[in-house]
């Protein structure tokens, strides 16, 4: 493999050189807000709509970015990033903001720093799975539902857990509740249920991350003409539903085969995923 590179402040290092300290807010704290998103090609797709999540969530958390970031700057630094790798057909962005250095649990400033790296995908555009995921309830762990609840950050011990929670069942995914014990999302993505011609996705109140997926296959399926609602998603209503899917920035969307015993089609996840790479790569 060739030699990789990625990118800090806008400044770029080999993948194999050391660049945070150990006092990093990042590690020491959970200090951080981070977006991953799509490419085809050195196109970042829904920039604008990533861009917004990520400013808004420094201002929740108090962060300044004093003009170091902008979308055209996230742009401009992708494309290079990208052709600096050498990746030119499908690709992973993940781009990570964090607090400078200093203080202790109370900072000593809130200016920001960002570091950007970029992983090569298997396929350019968005592709269903062919398998149904199998996926079930994680529930050791109640997700709260407060104004961080919405944001991606580096605090994600929640998704960890439930993540080895998964590879020691054998599942595809867990189902994460939130503090009312109803469904929010799964380890990586949104969650959206088919259920007596209503497509159901939790809202923002319920603690699921705010999606730039999400919002996008909630505006497509509005304008294909779906009666969509965003409602608390009660566990019984998985064992009525006719389909079960995810989305997330990366793979758009995957749709589940299986909970417990019971099993699901996937009709609206392939024809709102079609509809999702007619507009993410029109010329």
């Amino acid at each position: 493999m060739s030699l990789q590179y990625i990118c800090l402040n806008g400044d770029s290092y080999r993948t194999d050189e050391h660049v945070l300290s150990h006092h990093n807010r990042a590690f020491t704290y959970g200090d951080a807000l981070f977006e991953t998103i799509h490419c085809l090609g050195t196109r970042p797709q829904f920039l604008e709509k990533h861009w917004e999540r990520l400013s808004q969530g420094m201002k929740i958390l108090k962060m300044v970015s004093q003009g170091v970031l902008s979308s055209e700057i996230i742009e401009h630094f992708i494309a290079r990033l990208l052709n600096r790798n050498r990746t030119f057909k499908g690709a992973r962005i993940r781009l990570t903001v964090f607090r400078n250095e200093g203080g202790l649990y109370t900072p000593d400033a809130e200016s920001v720093s960002w570091l950007m790296e970029s992983t090569a995908l298997e396929n350019e555009k968005y592709e269903l799975n062919r398998k149904g995921l199998i996926a079930d309830i994680y529930d050791e762990l109640y997700k709260p539902v407060n104004i961080l609840s919405n944001l991606k950050t580096t605090n994600a011990l929640i998704y960890v857990l439930a993540g080895i929670y998964k590879k020691k069942n054998g599942l595809d995914d867990c189902l994460i509740l939130n503090q009312f014990g109803r469904l929010a999302e799964t380890t990586h993505s949104n969650l959206f249920i088919k259920l007596d011609d209503r497509l159901i996705t939790p809202p923002l109140s319920e603690g699921c991350i705010s999606g730039t997926m999400r919002s996008t296959i909630i505006g497509i399926a509005r304008e294909e003409g779906y009666v969509l609602e965003e409602t608390g998603i009660l566990e019984k209503y998985l064992l009525n539903a006719e389909e079960v899917f995810i989305t997330n920035a990366i793979q758009g969307i995957q749709w589940i085969g299986t909970y417990r015993e019971k099993r699901y089609f996937n009709f609206t996840a392939r024809k709102l995923l079609a509809r999702l790479n007619e507009r993410a790569f029109q010329p």
